[in-house]
């Protein structure tokens, strides 16, 4: 595995859990990245002081999770009611508000953050929204930095599908980090970040995550998501939940 540690950088790139396990053993912050749509949902909870439990996906124990914890499980967003509003869509945490305990469940995002807790790193939830306040906030937690894009899932066979929204996501968070010796891997995510900079929106609606959002119904999801450092929102990982970073 030393082949693929990038032990000499200061920040790091890698994906899904097992690149948690290649790159993070020795990190002090773990960035992960999941744009569509599970950090960007996060990312819109927290804003709103809301706090987040991030669960594994279709697991039968969630609502005794949730309720062991005195939170609201999420559900599809097609099935939001007025006693269970919220869903995997930072829209539908509009109507969050501070001390809101919610339970998310995802099959990447909640995945990588559940194998990075298990490592004596930071977790934070980097998006497009809060780029450059995750990046600050990961600096002041000390180096290395490892930033884990989440990926999606192939139907198929379950596997790793590296996906564009969220090579993006983790090239912006490495873009902001400039001045920090950066892996090749991470060096390259910004630049393509950077390459696409002025046309984000338009990149993610017509990329196969987000046209599958699209088709399904959730083009504002997706346009929300593309919106580029508009949030100071910073989602730390502490007490089993995403709240709101408290600098030391």
């Amino acid at each position: 595995m030393a082949a693929f540690d990038q032990t000499r950088y200061d920040v790091r790139f890698e994906w899904g859990p097992r690149g948690v396990e290649a790159i993070g053993r020795d990190a002090r912050a773990i960035i992960v990245v999941d744009v569509l749509r599970f950090t960007t949902t996060v990312e819109a909870a927290v804003s709103r002081g809301a706090i987040v439990y991030p669960y594994r996906w279709r697991d039968a124990s969630a609502p005794e999770f949730a309720q062991s914890v005195g939170a609201v499980l999420a559900g599809r967003r097609e099935e939001a009611t007025s006693e269970r509003p919220f869903s995997l869509s930072p829209l539908s945490m509009e109507s969050a508000s501070a001390g809101t305990r919610i339970v998310l469940p995802s099959p990447n995002g909640a995945e990588v953050t559940l194998a990075a807790a298990n490592l004596r790193a930071e977790v934070l939830a980097g998006c497009l929204r809060n780029a450059s306040a995750i990046a600050d906030a990961a600096s002041g937690l000390g180096l290395p930095i490892a930033i884990i894009a989440a990926g999606e899932r192939w139907r198929v066979d379950g596997s790793l599908r590296p996906s564009l929204e969220d090579l993006l996501g983790a090239g912006a968070i490495a873009h902001a980090l400039n001045t920090l010796r950066r892996s090749p891997e991470a060096a390259l995510a910004a630049a393509v970040f950077a390459s696409a900079r002025l046309g984000l929106e338009r990149t993610l609606l017509e990329c196969s995550s987000g046209e599958e959002l699209v088709r399904k119904g959730f083009r504002d999801d997706v346009a929300c998501a593309a919106k580029y450092d508009v949030s100071d929102a910073v989602p730390h990982f502490r007490d089993r939940a995403y709240r709101e970073h408290r600098a030391a």
